[in-house]
């Protein structure tokens, strides 16, 4: 089955919001290899000028990826997550993160485009502060596979 090009333009959220905490820091900071102690000492964050650890600029993937489950869920899109290959990220920052952010997410499917047995689906996340204020826009494109 295809995806379905008619939940062009949906919405999605926003969540509940995401904690960002020193230990998901840390942890993201293992597991991506970013050796900067602003993600691991709190010291070394402030004298940089941060209230709190600060997360390496890819950790907000795993905040956008909370919410485009929904999107890949929902079975009125159509997508199989089992023929899902992951295409492209971008991320668009206004901020870093830090430890103490609560981060509530909206996500929207930008475009579903159709091409040879592949639907390339382009959501954007859209994630903000416990103010509202924008945090960062993490930008994703996956490529779906039409089932044989």
């Amino acid at each position: 089955m295809p995806v379905n090009q008619d939940a062009e333009g949906r919405s999605y959220g926003p969540f509940e919001p995401y904690e960002v905490t020193r230990v998901k820091i840390r942890e993201f900071a293992d597991a991506v290899d970013a050796y900067s102690g602003a993600h691991r000492d709190v010291a070394v964050a402030q004298a940089e000028g941060y209230d709190d650890l600060v997360a390496p600029t890819t950790f907000a993937v795993i905040i956008a990826q909370r919410a485009e489950f929904h999107v890949v869920t929902d079975p009125d899109v159509g997508v199989d997550f089992s023929m899902v290959v992951h295409a492209d990220e971008r991320f668009t920052h206004v901020r870093p993160l830090v430890a103490g952010d609560l981060i509530s997410t909206t996500v929207h499917i930008d475009s579903i485009k159709q091409r040879a047995g592949i639907a390339m689906v382009t959501t954007r996340a859209e994630l903000v502060d416990q103010d509202g204020a924008p945090v960062s826009t993490v930008t994703s494109t996956l490529a779906v596979r039409e089932a044989a």
